[in-house]
């Protein structure tokens, strides 16, 4: 099991208790960009540590070296989050957020479409291969 499992698995729940918040005050229709702001504040009221756009190493093959990368919300170090505001989640939403996964070695991740009437049925989780298993 992957060493942060556990603790990304406890934020995932309060994770989609924030956005589910932020939905019903902010409704469907509204840009990304509003949604991620006032869910970041939601998390800090609740107490979560974020972080957002960070530089990660990159590797390949005798090439190391730092990128951005345009995160949208990084848990505790330990739950990807990435937020839209569409009117459907595509294969490319989940592609980008479990490459963003892997980049940070998150075992977990989420994708929360805002666009959708009732929130829930835009949430996405993810989980790295293996990082539940025993």
């Amino acid at each position: 099991m992957h060493p942060d499992y556990e603790r990304a698995d406890r934020w995932s729940p309060q994770v989609i208790g924030a956005a589910i918040e932020v939905h019903r005050d902010k409704g469907p229709g509204l840009l990304e960009s509003i949604y991620h702001r006032c869910l970041l504040h939601e998390l800090a009221l609740r107490g979560a540590p974020v972080e957002r756009e960070l530089s990660v190493p990159i590797t390949y093959k005798d090439l190391v070296f730092e990128e951005q990368i345009r995160l949208d919300l990084l848990v505790d170090r330990c739950l990807v989050v990435e937020i839209k505001a569409v009117e459907k989640l595509l294969p490319i939403h989940l592609a980008q957020t479990l490459s963003y996964m892997r980049l940070l070695d998150a075992p977990l991740g989420l994708v929360i479409n805002f666009h959708e009437p009732v929130v829930k049925d835009g949430i996405r989780r993810l989980t790295l291969r293996g990082a539940d298993q025993p």
